[in-house]
């Protein structure tokens, strides 16, 4: 099989979300002509807003070549949400649990079936305070070597203006009407890992060359430089926990006396030390 038909659910989640998102919002796309004709392959795309699974899916439905993404599995479960997940031949992640594992498994089936699957490879919204992607976790890379597919890194820029993330509500901002900007860039080449052993140290230094090139798309499509190396998310909490621990501590501490608060209790020892003498 060398694609995937697009089928009954992907057409009813097109009809339903196309007409609101062509109405709401301005398109730029760009590097359609990176995403492949045939065969199984991997997108790998930042992520920075509550908004932008449904802008890179759109760009995506409109090259020919539909998405499975890899979605908590939570969203599988009930609703109409979770038919739509189901029916669409989405992925559930089972994070923090042995069944994680499946879903790399799912992945790797897919993409030898001739489907695009669609990695969030930072997991979750960015947390760099600029928005540019931050440091991946290594799914992509770990699917990426098993199966050699092309790993088409995609930047977008836009969602995050009509719904920023982490904003105390979330609503949508829509006017003035927002441009949702999505980018593909040409597949990034893997070649010099594919038959080494894939240790932490490779399936890292693979991660950080897919990061790279998402952040050079997205550094276009912001028409500014990139930070000169990725928002470490773990790092920087480390830090803050680290930081707020030693404010504790010395707010926990007796502060010293000073020489202001000493000298008036001396004064008064001199002066009642000269009032006893002249007794």
């Amino acid at each position: 099989m060398s694609r995937r038909r697009i089928g009954f659910w992907y057409r009813l989640a097109a009809v339903i979300c196309k007409p609101p998102l062509l109405v709401l919002f301005k398109r730029d796309w760009q590097g359609m002509e990176h995403i492949p004709a045939d065969g199984g392959f991997i997108t790998a795309v930042n992520h920075n807003s509550y908004l932008d699974p449904l802008s890179y899916a759109h760009y995506q439905y409109n090259t020919g070549r539909v998405p499975r993404f890899l979605a908590k599995a939570g969203l599988f479960k009930s609703g109409f949400v979770g038919l739509m997940m189901r029916g669409t031949g989405q992925i559930p992640v089972y994070r923090e649990t042995t069944d994680a594992a499946n879903a790399f498994r799912a992945a790797v089936t897919a993409i030898h079936k001739g489907e695009c699957v669609a990695f969030y490879p930072e997991g979750t919204l960015t947390r760099d305070p600029e928005l540019w992607p931050m440091q991946g976790k290594t799914g992509a890379a770990r699917v990426a070597l098993l199966t050699k597919a092309p790993v088409i890194p995609v930047a977008q820029w836009g969602a995050n203006d009509a719904m920023p993330p982490y904003a105390k509500e979330k609503k949508l901002q829509l006017l003035p009407r927002k441009t949702l900007r999505v980018k593909a860039g040409p597949p990034v080449d893997l070649s010099a890992y594919y038959d080494q052993e894939p240790t932490a140290e490779v399936l890292r230094a693979v991660t950080d060359l897919i990061m790279s090139a998402i952040t050079e798309q997205l550094a276009q499509l912001r028409g500014e430089p990139a930070p000169a190396a990725p928002y470490d998310w773990r790092k920087a909490i480390a830090q803050e926990r680290r930081a707020a621990r030693e404010a504790a501590k010395a707010a926990a501490e007796p502060a010293p006396a000073t020489e202001g608060a000493i000298a008036p209790q001396q004064a008064r020892s001199t002066q009642q030390a000269q009032e006893d003498e002249g007794k």
